[in-house]
């Protein structure tokens, strides 16, 4: 049986020590999130993830959800009692606005909660995960009106939301949305098409359901252009705004799936239901990657999550399983066998996930902030800056950290031998949780592709130069110190090969935009590996500082130090090959015919 431990003293270092979270003050909702009051929302929010959530996950993937022939859904024996006591604690209005019944707190607060919660139970993390889009998405395109209807109820979870966006010809191209709209005389729209892939579509946990769904009103033109979003509830709120007449959506299947079974993934059929705009006409796209952005940083922090409980579970198997003798002599002689994490090839696995799980929460938090700033800050300095490093983070973060995670679930699988791939061990449900990630709210080639067409040349490179700036600055800073050299200089280096691809997509890219398509996924990788050893860069610096000043912990913090330097020693230094990939352009890529392959 698996189990998991909230990684909470690392994520209060990471938010007060390296990037000082009180600086953050000014900022609405950190004035009542003091750091006493985050750190216990972290110890109870852990406890709820690792008492409550996680025994659930073994039983969410083994009975997964069931559909009745009326199209009504039940969850996993369990799931509604734990979204009852999640409900009652408050946990899924943590950042929603006190306005609508929230607790208001930092965005940054929410993401390590939800790191927490997905790497308990991933499957039933979806639920309120896909909430908290929707709540997004109603509150910045959202009449008054529809704000105050849904948003309160979003806030208690009392209602939950989906995003409807994918059909069955159409997922990544949505200009090919058939979904139709049309107008009705009291103002409202008659909705009438089918959606498929919809996590959270139809399920037991609340009293009604909100869908979001991207429909094109008739008469639009074709493409993107002609797409508006429109609020579909399951029930018709009455005039209290309970939920009242049953809409003309319903459950026509549940998707058979790899992993996840504890969520709901429904195909949608809409026939003629009754929807409200949205937003602006024919801006549905728009209105609907308020909720996409959002997903996508939920869905890279779902890859971080599956890692680290699947590298915690991996450390506990490694230091009891006994098997063989260390290379370098007998380590429990007493014992017939040395514990197998003696031997280097496992220790190399071990560390991978490691020496990536403590960056890769360092990005996210360090990310999150910027998602504060660019929402509550008053200076238009700062929340340009903000959203300009959200745009270009966002697709390194979704499709960066769920590659790994994938990877690194795999490697703690491999940890336990033959027992990993044994279902009551665990390994092979985060193996199979994990691989979603990478596909779902925008597969990662499509992520790559995004950052390199359109994140790295928007406003002139103005985020990318930013980038550049910030860690090129920090790594000559730090280059003759003779604590973070170790760092520093590696850092200048793949910084370096970052800029050196950067300018190659430049000459290369423009003429020939298969290079930039070939190169995408090397380059996005390739600016992960030196955002996350910026991170370790950080993170080396500040423990460093406190074990000078006495502070903290002398020997975790020292662990922190050994294990960033493998970072820069054993895993930055892919960056050179990313570059040769990138360099070496599209013309075998692209040279043989279709019939070839």
């Amino acid at each position: 049986m698996p189990t998991y431990t909230a990684p909470v003293e690392d994520a209060l270092f990471l938010l007060n020590d390296v990037f000082g979270y009180e600086r953050y003050g000014n900022l609405p909702g950190f004035a009542d999130a003091t750091p006493d009051v985050v750190k216990a929302i972290f110890e109870e929010a852990g406890k709820f993830a690792g008492e409550v959530l996680q025994p659930l996950n073994q039983v969410g993937d083994r009975q997964g959800c069931t559909r009745a022939d009326d199209g009504s859904v039940t969850t996993p024996d369990g799931f509604k009692a734990a979204y009852t006591q999640m409900t009652d604690a408050g946990w899924t209005g943590l950042i929603a606005a006190t306005d609508y019944g929230g607790q208001g707190l930092p965005y940054t607060v929410g993401a390590v909660v939800n790191e927490f919660v997905s790497s308990a139970n991933m499957a039933f993390g979806m639920y309120p995960g896909l909430t908290a889009g929707a709540y997004a998405a109603i509150d910045k395109h959202g009449s008054g009106e529809q704000k105050n209807l849904y948003l309160p109820k979003l806030a208690s979870g009392e209602w939950s939301g989906t995003m409807n966006l994918t059909e069955p010809h159409c997922g990544t191209d949505l200009g090919l949305i058939r979904t139709k709209a049309v107008p009705r005389d009291d103002g409202s729209f008659s909705i009438t098409g089918t959606k498929i892939f919809i996590s959270a579509g139809e399920h037991d946990l609340t009293d009604n359901i909100v869908h979001l769904v991207l429909a094109r009103i008739e008469g639009a033109e074709d493409g993107v252009k002609g797409i508006s979003l429109f609020v579909v509830p399951k029930f018709l709120p009455d005039e209290n705004g309970e939920p009242g007449e049953r809409n003309a959506v319903a459950c026509g299947a549940l998707e058979e799936k790899m992993g996840i079974h504890g969520n709901a993934t429904c195909v949608m059929n809409y026939d003629g239901a009754t929807g409200w705009l949205i937003g602006d006409v024919h801006k549905g796209l728009r209105a609907m990657f308020t909720m996409m952005n959002e997903a996508r940083l939920g869905v890279g922090i779902q890859g971080l999550a599956q890692s680290e409980v699947a590298y915690q579970n991996a450390a506990v198997y490694a230091r009891d399983r006994l098997q063989g003798r260390a290379l370098s002599g007998d380590k429990q002689a007493e014992k017939p066998a040395d514990p197998i994490i003696v031997h280097p090839d496992v220790r190399r696995m071990l560390m991978n996930q490691k020496a990536f799980n403590e960056a890769a929460r360092a990005l996210v938090i360090w990310t999150a902030l910027q998602a504060d700033v660019s929402r509550g800050s008053a200076d238009e300095a700062h929340v340009q800056a903000a959203e300009d490093h959200l745009g270009l983070l966002t697709p390194v973060i979704k499709g960066v950290l769920t590659d790994t995670g994938f990877a690194n679930t795999v490697a703690a699988q491999q940890v336990f031998g033959g027992h990993g791939y044994i279902a009551e061990w665990g390994m092979e449900q985060f193996v199979r949780d994990a691989r979603i990630a990478q596909i779902y709210e925008g597969a990662n080639g499509i992520q790559a592709l995004d950052l390199v067409g359109r994140k790295l040349p928007r406003d002139g490179g103005r985020a990318m130069m930013a980038f550049f700036k910030e860690v090129s600055e920090f790594a000559a800073t730090h280059a003759d110190d003779e604590n973070l050299s170790a760092f520093a200089k590696p850092l200048g280096e793949a910084a370096k090969d970052l800029e050196r691809a950067t300018m190659w997509f430049m000459a290369n890219a423009m003429a020939k935009p298969d290079n930039a398509g070939a190169g995408s996924t090397d380059y996005m990788h390739l600016f992960g590996l030196v955002a996350l050893g910026y991170m370790w860069a950080l993170i080396a610096r500040t423990a460093h500082e406190k074990i000078a000043d006495g502070a903290g912990d002398a020997d975790w913090l020292k662990a922190k130090i050994v294990t960033g330097r493998y970072f820069m020693e054993r895993i930055l230094p892919e960056t050179r090959a990313h570059v040769a990939r990138i360099e070496a352009g599209s013309e075998t890529m692209m040279a043989l015919p279709a019939e070839a392959f």
